[in-house]
């Protein structure tokens, strides 16, 4: 499945986030999976920075894939960001990151989770795929990208 319907809600979906940092970014996230999923705001925000301190979630080409395990979450479900401007992530290329793809699950999804990472990780280093996204000018554009609405709508 190269689509990622599974895992977003158009409410989950932002373009042009304005954050100075991680912390900023991360707080941001928190509210967005608030609103979207009905998610504790300040737990989301807590679990991201706690992750985050295990080591940089920034793989490279200006992507990072934060994700959290929420015992309230029933299944994985996901957050994507296009930032305003690029934030330093401490990516293994070092590049600051510009594309954020969040991914919560629930504490018991291990095997679920570990393919859900590795789907999205896949999706978002195709460069041209990503390149896609970074032109993509609304929230819509975005999702409709990242779920292949129009790919389907096409067929």
């Amino acid at each position: 499945m190269t689509d990622l319907s599974d895992l977003l809600v158009p409410d989950a979906v932002v373009s042009t986030l304005a954050v100075s940092n991680k912390k900023a970014l991360f707080q941001q996230l928190g509210g967005i999976a608030a609103r979207a999923y009905g998610l504790d705001a300040k737990l989301v925000t807590e679990r991201l920075a706690e992750r985050e301190k295990l080591g940089s979630t920034g793989f490279g080409g200006a992507v990072a894939i934060p994700h959290a395990k929420l015992e309230e979450l029933r299944h994985v479900t996901g957050i994507f960001a296009a930032l305003e401007k690029p934030v330093d992530f401490a990516a293994v290329d070092e590049v600051p990151v510009d594309l954020v793809f969040v991914l919560l699950s629930p504490v018991s999804a291990g095997a679920e989770h570990l393919k859900a990472l590795a789907r999205v990780s896949r999706r978002l280093r195709d460069r041209g795929f990503a390149a896609k996204l970074r032109g993509a000018g609304s929230p819509d554009a975005l999702y409709a990208l990242l779920t292949g609405v129009e790919a389907r709508d096409a067929a």
